[in-house]
């Protein structure tokens, strides 16, 4: 009886204490006090993702624009420059940002 008690006593301070993982903070290319982002890569269009927001990726964050056609520069090597969405990331997705300026690297393209 002693030893199941100790037992449970046991299992009852491991699963209690406090775990401490050293997990990496999320990517975030943005500026935590204007929202300005800016990020070099590769434009890709969205494909099938767990998280549902954006329509293109780079670098690991979901973009959108409302005055730029990313399309137009899918598998450039670009700087593209704009504002954190708020509200994101979810779901454990990527930052998102609203491109408003896109700056081409000529000499990889």
């Amino acid at each position: 009886m002693k030893k199941l008690l100790l037992l449970l006593l046991s299992v009852l301070v491991i699963f209690s204490c406090e775990r401490s993982e050293n997990l990496p903070a999320p990517y975030n290319p943005c500026n935590t006090v204007t929202g300005l982002c800016e990020v070099t890569g590769t434009i890709q269009k969205l494909e099938v993702t767990t998280f549902q927001y954006g329509t293109h990726v780079i670098s690991g964050c979901a973009l959108r624009s409302n005055s730029i056609i990313l399309d137009d520069f899918i598998n450039y090597n670009v700087t593209i420059i704009g504002y954190r969405v708020e509200g994101y990331t979810t779901d454990g997705g990527p930052v998102y940002i609203e491109v408003t300026d896109i700056v081409c690297d000529t000499m990889n393209n």
